[in-house]
């Protein structure tokens, strides 16, 4: 442990740190950060509707709820639209939060720079359907499926507009009876023309080559590659490493994927429940799937195993933002909904957190394949399951009540508590020191100036 933790302290800790002060990762982290409070909100709508109003809810299932009230999933009617407001236009957020961000950094007009962020991205945005006369824009990238090209039209657009706008000879001058506010945007405009005209301009041409624009592009080539995995544990692993790194550069990797997973293991899966139907769970004809190495073994508080991260900073970190957050996602964590860690923390873009939120889920997938397969201690968790289990109880409701199941769902949890400790530990050194601890420092250093005023004056005297 200490020569490890003298490796991160060495090697990752200072990379990290100059990673974390760069402008564009910076910018990147606070817009994620920003909107924590409107992701944290829709964690918890979600888990309510699910957990409460759903049939196949966690809760709904031990207090009956169903039967007492046969018509209860009407009521997920009344919460449904909150996501519309929150998680499904993540991305309009973020591209106006990220070119806002840098615009601050060079002193420009934030506000003009960010909704010209927001522009940007609705410029490169997939085309919108004409049918029967009526104009529909997909929504498939407004959330969590379009925060890479988000941050990428927010990072360019902060990063050139600012230039321009400083720019004298693009400047209109307005007279000085002009109100402020209108001064300011026309100061603005020549540069906000070019930027608009330069991603339509380029918008045209990626349409050329993928008509479903460049959210499309992304999507197909990193879907494509992915098409001839099989069923098997190694196609499993695959997918789990690839999802993670999704997330960490801000690509909503389960959504991305979810097609991709559909495809390969939906039949597989039918198949089980169809033999749990006739002859119980034991000896299902498909023991390696996704949803019973991943989302029984690797899944525990969302992607990355992160309901072990939230234990693992309860017990070691000193950071009070990180425990501050980990606080909110608890309830949420339990029931793995991680976007209030994914943002709020943030996981995306956190070079710290990277290794063991991608690592972690492996190990734990591996020993879900080993403790069902190569050793087979317990039956295959092929019983569906509704996603907000917590996730410890998975392999225990899986297996129709296997006690030993329910112990190496705690095990597995264990695991991710041990990955994710000695880089909890690593974070604690890159702290950020509150704003007491900055008021603290700038008090001593005004006294110490005061005493040297005063040791001066002597000697002057």
């Amino acid at each position: 442990m200490n020569s490890f933790n003298a490796f991160m302290e060495k090697h990752i800790i200072p990379f990290a740190t100059k990673l974390n002060e760069q402008r564009h990762i910076a910018a990147i982290r606070d817009a994620f950060m920003y909107t924590f409070p409107i992701t944290m909100a829709a964690s918890l709508v979600i888990l309510i509707n699910n957990l409460i109003f759903s049939k196949q809810g966690f809760i709904a299932q031990i207090l009956f709820l169903p039967k007492f009230f046969p018509h209860l999933e009407e009521a997920q009617k009344l919460l449904t639209s909150v996501t519309n407001g929150t998680m499904n236009i993540l991305s309009i957020f973020i591209a106006y939060l990220v070119a806002r961000n840098l615009a601050k950094y060079f002193k420009a007009d934030d506000m003009l720079v960010g909704m010209t962020g927001i522009a940007v991205f609705m410029i490169m945005y997939s085309p919108s359907i004409v049918k029967g006369g009526i104009t529909y824009l997909p929504t498939t990238y407004l959330g969590a499926q379009g925060l890479f090209v988000a941050m990428l039209c927010g990072g360019l657009v902060g990063e050139f507009l600012p230039r321009l706008t400083k720019i004298k000879k693009l400047q209109i001058k307005m007279p000085d009876m002009v109100p402020p506010a209108v001064a300011r945007s026309f100061n603005g405009l020549i540069p906000i023309v070019f930027v608009i005209m330069v991603a339509s301009i380029l918008n045209y041409f990626v349409s050329l080559i993928a008509p479903g624009g460049i959210n499309d592009v992304i999507y197909k080539s990193i879907q494509t590659p992915l098409t001839h995995i099989g069923v098997n544990l190694y196609g499993v692993i695959i997918i789990a490493i690839v999802q993670n790194l999704l997330w960490l550069v801000g690509i909503h990797g389960p959504n991305t994927l979810n097609a991709l997973r559909s495809m390969i293991f939906t039949e597989a899966d039918m198949s089980n429940q169809t033999y749990i139907n006739l002859h119980g769970v034991v000896g299902v004809p498909h023991r390696v799937t996704w949803g019973i190495l991943n989302d029984v073994f690797a899944n525990m508080g969302g992607s990355g195993m992160t309901l072990g991260l939230i234990i693992a900073i309860f017990l070691v970190s000193r950071r009070k933002d990180y425990r501050a957050i980990a606080k909110l996602a608890f309830v949420p964590g339990l029931f793995n909904i991680n976007e209030p860690l994914m943002f709020g923390l943030p996981i995306v873009l956190n070079p710290i957190m990277a290794i063991p939120f991608v690592l972690t889920p492996v190990v734990n997938i591996l020993v879900g394949y080993f403790v069902t397969v190569v050793f087979n201690w317990i039956p295959s968790p092929a019983i569906g399951m509704t996603w907000t289990t917590p996730g410890p109880l998975m392999p225990f409701l899986g297996t129709g009540g296997n006690l030993l199941g329910l112990v190496i769902g705690f095990v597995c949890l264990g695991i991710s508590v041990a990955m994710y400790f000695p880089f909890v530990l690593a974070a604690n050194k890159m702290a950020i020191p509150d704003d007491e601890d900055t008021k603290k420092e700038e008090k001593e250093k005004i006294e110490k100036g005061a005493n040297d005023e005063d040791i001066n004056g002597t000697v002057e005297a």
